[in-house]
């Protein structure tokens, strides 16, 4: 009852929020946020309060946790941390000395970036995906009713030492074995769903973290002051929060 209660208000709430950004709505030649480029696009106005609040769960369940995990492994560990700059350095030059504009074909250089994002993915992935089975179904020599819920935990898939030697340590070369440039991760990754039915937008969501990632690292040199924390044993739902601060010490790079 409060959930439904909370969409409603939530959803009363991004009613305006459309309106707003209606208004606002720029020439095709201006910048344009998310919701108006959706908005342009988008067939049955009425749906559109919903998209925004699936935005707004998928950015903050999801894609800001995973850009923060992403960049606290990688500062955490020198050796990735360097090779990422010298990464970045033979993209677009000596770091922080000029503004950049990063394309997909910048990205497409930079395979090392996606995947210590698909890594930070693979260590703090939701706890559980759950489902109600809609109709009867038969799982090796059980009978699941219709109206039972099943339940899928990437957390635990993701530290099977059989699909993921050492599942513990962050290791972004793994991801080296995977056909990504088809779109393809690697066996047993389940963060985004499986088979048919994975989450539409996880490529989009992939690419946003690295474009963060790059930009930040570019713009800014850090000093840590807090090791990587831990992860939440009860957060069950989206990615695992962490369980104290990690503080840097940060400046422009000159």
């Amino acid at each position: 009852r409060n959930w439904s209660k909370s969409k409603k208000w939530l959803l009363k709430l991004f009613e305006k929020v459309v309106l707003d950004a209606e208004k606002t709505n720029p020439s095709e030649t201006a910048s344009k946020t998310l919701l108006q480029h959706l908005l342009d696009n988008l067939q049955g106005r009425h749906l559109a309060p919903s998209y925004g609040l699936l935005m707004l769960w998928a950015s903050q369940a999801n894609a800001i946790p995973i850009a923060f995990w992403t960049l606290a492994f990688i500062l955490s560990y020198p050796s990735i941390y360097k090779k990422i700059m010298e990464d970045l350095a033979s993209v677009f030059g000596k770091a922080g000395k000029d503004k950049i504009e990063v394309s997909g074909d910048d990205l497409k250089k930079l395979p090392f970036i996606k995947w210590c994002t698909l890594e930070a993915i693979r260590l703090r992935s939701p706890g559980a995906i759950t489902k109600k089975v809609v109709n009867p179904i038969r799982i090796q020599n059980f009978n699941v009713p219709a109206g039972d819920m099943l339940m899928l935990s990437p957390y635990w898939l993701h530290r099977n030492p059989k699909y993921f030697p050492d599942p513990e340590m962050f290791k972004p070369d793994r991801w080296k074995e995977a056909n990504l440039e088809k779109n393809a991760f690697l066996d047993s990754f389940v963060a985004f769903g499986g088979g048919k039915h994975q989450c539409p937008g996880r490529w989009f969501a992939i690419m946003e973290i690295q474009l963060f990632v790059v930009l930040f690292l570019y713009k800014y040199e850090f000093v840590l002051l807090d090791s990587v924390p831990k992860a939440s044993p009860l957060h069950l739902v989206g990615t695992q929060q962490p369980m104290a601060p990690f503080r840097v010490q940060y400046k422009h790079r000159e």
